[in-house]
Formats: structure tokens, C-alpha cells, sequence
């Protein structure tokens, strides 16, 4: 009987060692959620992070010419379309909508003159359109009146039943009020084109941009007075703003005339700008003004850039080479390659080639096509445009619209 009641006590269940057991199987699953929630949420907050990166500016790439320079200038970027705009009318200005770099359309509305008396001419001159075109149908009736009157003493006279002098008096007043319908149709014109010429008056208080371009500078104010004229001792303005067309920047130099010989029309020159002296643009000679300073001794010659970009400015200074003045049929110039980047720039995906392009911290994935390859170099066709940062060493995370830290 001991041994049976000592097995029996053996197999008793032990409640208080089961509910601890129960209890630290809890605390382990929850201390493995509270792991898994972190281990997600640090790597969520991980995909907010920024990834650093090295990126560098595109520049075209120039092909050397074989040709040898033959002459060496400087001079500056000019503007060929540069206008101040103003009005044909002295006014106060009432709004302005530019400011300086923004950039205007053709026409687009640029300013806003006082049009207060204005508006009130135009309202006169609409009222006397008004009261000439109701003399105009008054003159009418009384012209058919006076038709009907001739008509029947024309009949009466006819039959001796009126005197000549009545018939006489009703054909005279015919004419008269035939006579005065003409000129009541000659006020209404005349009131029409001053009404023409008062809503002309009003739209001039509208100033409008004279051509597509870039506002260099706010020359005016609200409330301060502009005219077409300088007057008003210095406190009349003579502009709104000054606009400029960046499509016809160009470069202006002054050859010395004992080399003018050497240069010609069309002529291949390479152009370096001092603010970025790495940058070779390519460039050919427009015009040779035919006129000679005689103060300087040189003679100017116009000359065309042959790409364009955001960072030519006007007023740059800039170094020019006059390329070997050779036949064109002998010598053309050379396109550009294209933006030259290194080979570590580049990712692959198949025949497709991609690059990063960074802009306000954020990498933008870009489709490229390549030109050409040299070394560890290659230049892209299209897809990247000089004057952008583009990464040089591809990271493994960078992904499309990642924010990214230099």
C-alpha cells in the first residue's frame, strides 16, 4: 500500500508550477511582439532616412579640333532683344504682377496704370454715341415726313390746286432734313471713333510684355508715376521692368584690325566662360560689323553660341578662340559628344541605362541614352542636361524618389 500511494502522489498535477510555466510562456510571446514591432518599425523609420551620396554637375563635352587657334579674344554676353517696358502715357502705376527672374510670355500682363479718368471718358464717349444715334432716328422720321409732304404738293401742284411757292418750301425742306440725316451719320462716326479712341486710351494703361523672356529688374512701384519721358526732377519713373530674351544671348568682341583678317563668317569658335573656365561651348561667328573704332583701333564681331543654357547670363565675360579659318566645305565644326560622366554614373538594367539625377535632396531615377564611351568615361545623348548634379557612385539602396544627402 506505501509503494501504490507514493505512484498516485507522483501523478497529482502541481497547479502552482503549471500557472508559472503558463505565465513565463506569456511573457516570452510578448517580449517576441514587442521585438518584432520594434525590429519593423526601426526599419520603416530606416526607409525615411536620407542616403548619402557624392553627386557633380554635368557639363557638355566638347570634341577637340584639330584645328590650331588662330586668334584669341575676350568680350562679354550680350543680350540682342533687351527692352524696358513702359507706357505710351504718363500714369500712375497701380499693380505690378513680375518680379525679378520670373519668367513672362508674349503679351502676358505686366503692370496696371490708374484707369480711373479713363474710364469715365470712355463712359462719355458711349453716352454721345448714344444721343448721336437718337438724332439719327429723329432726322429719319422727319425725313420721311417731309418726303410725303413733297410727294402730295408735287400731286396738288400738278393740278393747280397749291401754289409754286408751298411746293417750293416742301422741297426745301426735304433737302434740308436730308442734308441734316447726313451729318447726324457723320456725328455717329465720329462718336464711334472716339469711343475707339478712349477705349484705346484705356487699354494703353494695360502694359504687356513686348516678347517671351526673363525679368532682370523692377524698375517701378505701386503708386509712384512713370512716363514715357524723363520729367518730375528724378521721382518719374521711365519703366516697368526690364526684360530680356535668353534665346538671343550672344557674344560681342573687339578684334584688334591688324588680326581681322583672320577671322570670317561662320567660323568656328570655342568659347569659355570666366565664371566657368572647365566649360568649352561651342560658338561660331555670326557677323563682322563692317566699321572700325578709331579711338580703340579694333573692330567688333558679333558671335553665336551654338548650344543653350541656363547659365550663361548677360553681361558674362568671356574668352573666345578663333578656330583655323579654313573653307567650310574643308572644315565644319564639331557637334558636342554630349554630357561626359563617369561609367560608375550609370546603372544598368538590360539595354536600358538609367542615371540619378538630385534636385532639391531628392534622387530622381532618369532614362539616358549614351553617345559614345571612352575609357572609364561615357557621354550621354539625352536624358541629362548640363547644369545638373547627377550621382557619380551609385549606392545599392538608392531607390527613385529617396531623399538623399550630400
Amino acid at each position: 500500500m506505501t509503494n501504490q500511494d507514493e505512484l498516485l502522489s507522483q501523478l497529482r498535477i502541481n497547479r502552482d508550477q503549471a500557472a508559472d510555466k503558463t505565465n513565463s510562456t506569456r511573457l516570452w510571446i510578448g517580449a517576441a511582439v514587442v521585438a518584432a514591432v520594434a525590429i519593423i518599425g526601426f526599419s520603416l523609420l530606416g526607409e525615411g532616412d536620407p542616403v548619402k551620396v557624392q553627386v557633380e554637375m554635368a557639363r557638355m563635352a566638347v570634341p577637340d579640333s584639330s584645328s590650331a587657334t588662330v586668334l584669341d579674344a575676350t568680350g562679354y554676353v550680350v543680350a540682342r532683344r533687351i527692352s524696358t517696358v513702359s507706357s505710351k502715357v504718363t500714369g500712375r502705376v497701380a499693380e505690378i504682377y513680375v518680379e525679378e527672374g520670373q519668367q513672362v510670355e508674349k503679351d502676358q500682363i505686366v503692370a496696371r496704370l490708374d484707369d480711373a479718368n479713363t474710364v469715365k471718358s470712355v463712359e462719355l464717349s458711349k453716352a454721345e454715341l448714344r444721343s448721336a444715334k437718337t438724332l439719327v432716328v429723329e432726322t429719319e422720321a422727319r425725313l420721311t415726313e417731309a418726303k410725303l409732304t413733297l410727294e402730295r404738293n408735287t400731286e396738288l401742284a400738278r393740278q393747280q390746286l397749291v401754289s409754286a411757292a408751298a411746293l417750293d418750301k416742301a422741297r426745301a425742306d426735304f433737302e434740308s432734313l436730308r442734308a441734316q440725316l447726313d451729318a447726324r451719320n457723320a456725328d455717329v462716326d465720329v462718336s464711334r471713333k472716339r469711343l475707339a479712341l478712349q477705349q484705346q486710351n484705356l487699354d494703353d494703361l494695360t502694359l504687356r510684355a513686348p516678347f517671351t523672356g526673363v525679368v532682370i529688374s523692377k524698375d517701378s512701384q505701386p503708386g509712384e508715376m512713370i512716363s514715357p519721358i524723363s520729367a518730375g526732377g528724378g521721382f518719374t519713373r521711365t519703366g516697368i521692368c526690364t526684360l530680356v530674351d535668353m534665346s538671343s544671348l550672344e557674344i560681342e568682341v573687339d578684334v584688334n584690325e591688324s588680326y581681322i583678317q583672320r577671322v570670317r563668317d561662320e567660323q568656328f569658335v570655342q568659347a569659355v566662360l570666366e565664371a566657368y573656365p572647365d566649360w568649352k561651348i561651342p560658338a561660331k561667328v555670326i557677323a563682322i560689323i563692317p566699321a572700325a573704332d578709331r579711338q580703340k583701333a579694333t573692330v567688333k564681331v558679333r558671335i553665336g553660341f551654338q548650344v543653350s543654357d541656363s547659365r550663361i547670363l548677360p553681361d558674362m565675360g568671356v574668352k573666345v578662340g578663333f578656330m583655323n579659318a579654313e573653307p567650310v566645305a574643308q572644315e565644319k565644326p564639331k557637334e558636342p559628344l554630349g554630357v561626359r560622366v563617369p561609367i560608375s554614373a550609370v546603372r544598368n538594367d538590360g539595354e536600358n541605362k538609367y542615371i540619378f539625377v538630385v534636385k532639391d535632396g531628392v534622387a530622381e531615377l532618369r532614362k539616358i541614352t549614351l553617345n559614345a564611351s571612352y575609357g572609364n568615361d561615357v557621354y550621354i545623348g539625352t536624358g541629362l542636361r548640363p547644369g545638373e548634379d547627377f550621382v557619380i557612385d551609385i549606392p545599392p539602396e538608392l531607390k527613385d524618389g529617396a531623399k538623399v544627402e550630400l
